[in-house]
């Protein structure tokens, strides 16, 4: 499983989750008996234990007012846990290579066992399970880092309507073209997930379908001044990076109720 030194990097939101948890998955409830529309919100490699991704789906559902869901990638054991969580560099800043290395040895293991091919079943399956029970009309999902890697993979099948992919770790061209859903993506300046050629790539794919059959609307923004993490685990204390945070959130409301119509 691809990683970077950023992954284990950013600050943790303020304020609390005011959701529940539902059978191991968080629940940011809408509007009682509206079933339209819902969000799966894919997390980032430090799971639900960040309570970053429960505050992020809290105000996802009340901007939508509809149900979002944080499921459990990693069957309890994240790869990184919180207190492994550290604030991130500048933009610009360079990486120090062997404190990278020495700091990721000991996620190592955690990551294979965790790896995008071993927890996308347990996705799959919480969708399908979800949607047998109940039923939403539409369902979207929006992915931050490994989430945004996954969210590219569930773009390539019949499970969603819509996906929003927010700095997504290792993406591959064969994805990318098997993707039938709208997408829109949020991209840092600097990332060593979703590095600026592979970046260009996966546009460049998406670009190629102009009027074929197989295209489906997509849209790329970039955010000056962030990093790898920048839409989930954002420094508020850095101006540009507290704007790429709210730039990307806006984006990603603004591409559901653009895709997922009530």
């Amino acid at each position: 499983m691809a990683s970077c030194d950023n992954c284990k990097k950013g600050a943790v939101l303020p304020g609390e989750p005011t959701g529940t948890m539902v059978n191991g998955a968080y629940l940011a409830a809408g509007p009682e008996g509206n079933t339209s529309r819902a969000i799966i919100l894919l997390t980032d490699i430090f799971g639900l234990p960040l309570i970053n991704c429960k505050i992020i789906a809290d105000n996802i559902s009340k901007r939508l007012q509809c149900d979002v869901w944080v499921p459990d990638l990693f069957n309890g054991k994240p790869p990184i846990t919180v207190d492994k969580l550290k604030v991130p560099e500048r933009v610009g800043e360079k990486i120090k290579w062997f404190s990278l290395i020495i700091n990721m040895l000991p996620s190592v293991p955690a990551m294979l066992f965790n790896r995008p091919t071993v927890a996308y079943p347990r996705v799959e399956n919480f969708v399908k399970e979800l949607q047998n029970k109940k039923k939403y009309g539409k369902l979207g999902a929006v992915g931050y880092c490994f989430g945004g890697t996954l969210a590219v993979t569930m773009a390539g099948t019949d499970l969603l309507n819509s996906v929003v992919i927010c700095h997504p770790g290792s993406v591959t061209e064969e994805a990318v073209q098997a993707m039938k859903v709208p997408s829109a993506w949020a991209c840092a300046e600097e990332d060593m997930g979703f590095k600026p050629d592979i970046r260009r790539k996966a546009e460049e794919l998406l670009a190629s379908r102009q009027g074929k059959d197989n295209f489906v609307e997509y849209e790329f923004k970039d955010y000056k001044g962030t990093v790898h993490g920048f839409a989930a685990r954002p420094n508020l204390a850095y101006p540009e990076v507290k704007a790429g945070y709210e730039g990307a959130f806006e984006q990603t409301i603004e591409w559901f109720q653009k895709t997922l119509p009530v």
